[in-house]
């Protein structure tokens, strides 16, 4: 496990998906490793103000485990943080388009799941031993 990386434990881990996402993961991996740390209200502002076409996807899916939270484990909605966001390759749907001299070019249009992991952030204490 890198540094980066911070092993949670002794918690609820909340979750949320959606899957068949109408992009590829090589543009959704920014967006995702941006909103991840923040709060979820914080994210989910971040992504209102984006000017990616995805970023409304990902907003509905983080509001969605936000409600998995309040409603399954009663959950503060003001403690939630990001704890992980990743995605992962679905179909591609492949189609072509025709060229000159009866030649055919590939139109690869790739699907993409996305989930969030959400946490119910506590005061953590950090390695000199005082309270953040």
């Amino acid at each position: 496990m890198s540094k980066k990386q911070k092993k949670i434990t002794d918690q609820k881990l909340v979750r949320a998906i959606n899957k068949n996402v109408r992009s590829s993961t090589r543009k959704l991996s920014p967006i995702l490793k941006s909103i991840v740390g923040k709060k979820a209200d914080e994210a989910i502002r971040d992504l209102s103000f984006s000017e990616k076409r995805i970023s409304k996807d990902i907003k509905k899916t983080i509001s969605s485990a936000v409600a998995n939270a309040e409603n399954n484990y009663q959950y503060d909605i003001d403690k939630l943080v990001v704890a992980e966001a990743f995605c992962g390759k679905q179909i591609i749907m492949k189609r072509f388009r025709a060229r000159a001299k009866g030649r055919a070019a590939p139109i690869i249009k790739p699907y993409s799941n996305i989930t969030i992991i959400l946490t119910e952030k506590s005061k953590e204490l950090k390695q000199d031993g005082s309270k953040s």
